[in-house]
């Protein structure tokens, strides 16, 4: 529920003349629901008793709702000095962020999928993060395909021109 009150003045919508407007908490749900469970578009839609055309959308209104509205308040940069004592305390000194990337499992793409297929033998998107001492987000870039390697993500982020400008921090 607090995500559909952030969410909120995003997603809200008014009935027309032609049909009811779906609620937020609606809306919300059936994103959560089409993200959290490898349903198709149709599936989802028979649970909610929507078609597959206003799923599809749902997901996309949720999804860009949560980049315009949330996502800065998510992903921050932080206090530097905080986040270098932070690790400091846990056995790391100097350090002020800590970079991994992870595999995120996708359906099969019909005339692309060669490229999609990992080191281990699935198809995937590449998700790259930083996160501080907390483990919260400060930067993400989230898109290649999963056969790319970490090494060139990292290359070809916004965050490594930040970071060879010396604008990062």
């Amino acid at each position: 529920m607090e995500l559909c009150d952030l969410l909120s003045p995003a997603l809200k919508r008014k009935d027309t003349k032609m049909r009811a407007a779906l609620t937020v908490e609606k809306q919300v749900a059936i994103a959560l629901w089409k993200l959290a469970v490898p349903d198709s578009y149709r599936s989802v839609g028979n649970q909610f008793g929507v078609g597959k055309s206003t799923v599809g959308a749902a997901v996309l209104q949720v999804a860009n709702a949560i980049i315009d509205q949330l996502l800065s308040r998510v992903v921050t940069l932080g206090n530097v000095q905080t986040i270098v004592d932070g690790f400091n305390a846990l056995g790391f000194p100097n350090c002020s962020r800590v970079i991994d990337g992870t595999h995120i499992p996708i359906l099969a793409l019909k005339h692309q999928g060669g490229q999609y297929i990992n080191c281990k033998g699935y198809f995937s998107m590449m998700l790259q993060a930083l996160v501080d001492h907390k483990g919260c987000f400060t930067n993400i870039n989230l898109g290649w395909s999963g056969k790319v390697h970490d090494a060139r993500i990292f290359r070809n982020s916004g965050l490594f021109e930040q970071l060879q400008e010396g604008t990062y921090f």
